[in-house]
């Protein structure tokens, strides 16, 4: 059933959509981790959580707007939600991390890279089913 609907022309042009918002947000993501990490020499992983949250945030307005075009009046809900599956994104995000460029010493921001490919997958199918129903 997920995948039939997947492979629908309105699912997938919502996934463009999900997916172009998710990519300005990688912009702020890594540039909040990177000015976090870098310059104010906050530990990895918090710096990392900075760079999440403020992407979140944005992406959940743009979202909201652009993608789902949600009218939900029970906004505070629906970003609650929304935070919950990125809070939990976020954990795969850091695991895969940790993983990657801790166990298998693979670069800092590669492991970044592919942990928000990942994350991008879970958090617009359980938004799209869940969030902005």
């Amino acid at each position: 059933m997920i995948l039939q609907t997947f492979f629908t022309e309105a699912f997938f042009l919502k996934f463009i959509k999900f997916s172009m918002v998710g990519f300005s947000g990688v912009f702020v993501d890594f540039g909040i981790t990177f000015i976090c990490k870098e310059f104010l020499k906050i530990q990895k992983y918090v710096a990392n959580t900075c760079g999440f949250a403020v992407a979140a945030t944005s992406n959940y307005f743009m979202n909201r707007i652009w993608t789902f075009h949600s009218n939900n009046p029970n906004i505070m809900l629906e970003f609650t939600r929304f935070f919950i599956i990125a809070l939990i994104g976020l954990c795969i995000n850091l695991l895969i991390i940790w993983a990657m460029s801790g166990k298998f010493k693979v670069n800092f921001y590669l492991s970044k890279l592919a942990a928000t490919v990942v994350v991008t997958l879970w958090n617009f199918l359980i938004n799209a089913y869940y969030t902005f129903v």
